[in-house]
């Protein structure tokens, strides 16, 4: 039935009802109109509007529902569907609005694709051109003051040691900052490898107290699972080390029946309300990419056991609310 003829037959139904009552009930209005008379046609009037709005109300229900869907909807989080239950036109507009989600999800991820891809190819050729232009330069520059310092006067000699050893921490800092945006372990000896790399560079720049766990046998991963698993877990430990003023992080890989999950937990402050900045948005996008699911929650931490349960860490100070990164992969199935 259309809306048109739901709204009409509802109205209909509350009309006859009226007419019914006017027709069958012992009630007659007199002029002048007495006050009884009145009281009870303001009476009947009132219940024709309530059955009508609570008719009605039923009625729209799935329109109201359809509107808080869409104005909560996130493309980020897909999936969000409104079941289209019955016919009429209700029922086609929920069915052409959750074909337009599915439709906006795939072209957000598709785009999302792309600008992500582009970054990488941006971050390789970056990372290519400090390595090879400016971490030779600077090489170049050590060796000349190394050989300046063997023929300097003494007086000079100590200034020129100092000189060299800010050009030698300046020329590790670019290693590094290549090592962070073409993670050339990652292509060589795989995820384990570059993760355990990863952890240990950002354990001794932060000072953390930096935990793993991965399991023994992973599955196959293709080069962009690993990757997306890779920039997540940088992402996740850069944010406990700027924002979440940990103390201890543990990064665990395990296999689950269909895929894998990564989780990067801290023990610091907590998010309460989570705050959609530039990089948690970041890690949503490179979800889509991969088909996997982000999930971003506080995690309970203790300190007295020190084990991880999937959602707890040890803190080694009392008991508090950390933030566990959560990202669960599908992997698929090898076909015989």
């Amino acid at each position: 039935m259309s809306l048109f003829w739901r709204i009409f037959a509802l109205n209909a139904v509350v009309l006859g009802m009226a007419t019914a009552l006017l027709l069958w009930a012992p009630v007659t209005v007199s002029v002048p109109v007495v006050l009884t008379e009145a009281i009870i046609l303001v009476g009947g009037l009132a219940v024709m509007l309530v059955a009508n709005a609570a008719l009605l109300r039923l009625g729209l229900a799935p329109l109201d529902r359809l509107a808080k869907l869409m104005a909560g909807v996130d493309l980020l989080r897909p999936g969000q569907r409104l079941p289209a239950r019955g016919g009429g036109e209700v029922a086609k507009v929920i069915h052409t609005c959750n074909a337009m989600l599915e439709r906006l999800e795939q072209e957000r991820a598709a785009s999302s694709a792309r600008v992500l891809l582009a970054q990488e190819a941006e971050r390789r050729r970056i990372a290519q051109e400090l390595h090879d232009e400016v971490g030779q330069s600077m090489t170049a520059i050590l060796l000349g003051l190394k050989r300046a310092a063997d023929d300097a006067p003494q007086p000079l000699l100590k200034e020129l040691h100092e000189v060299q050893e800010i050009t030698r921490e300046s020329l590790d800092e670019i290693r590094r900052l290549v090592r962070r945006l073409r993670p050339g372990v990652l292509e060589d000896l795989g995820l384990v490898s570059a993760l355990t790399s990863l952890t240990e560079d950002f354990a001794a720049h932060t000072g953390l107290r930096v935990t793993r766990r991965f399991d023994a046998e992973l599955p196959v991963l293709g080069p962009e699972m690993e990757l997306v698993l890779y920039r997540v877990a940088q992402e996740s430990l850069t944010n406990a080390a700027r924002h979440a003023d940990a103390e201890r992080v543990v990064v665990a890989l395990r296999r689950t029946e269909d895929g894998v999950v990564l989780a990067v937990t801290d023990d610091g402050c907590g998010i309460g309300a989570p705050r959609e900045g530039a990089g948690m948005r970041g890690m949503r996008e490179r979800a889509l990419l991969i088909e996997a699911e982000l999930d971003i929650t506080p995690a309970l931490t203790s300190a007295d056991t020190g084990t991880d349960t999937g959602t707890s860490t040890g803190t080694g100070t009392g008991t508090g609310t950390g933030t566990q990164v959560k990202l669960t992969a599908p992997v698929p199935r090898m076909q015989p």
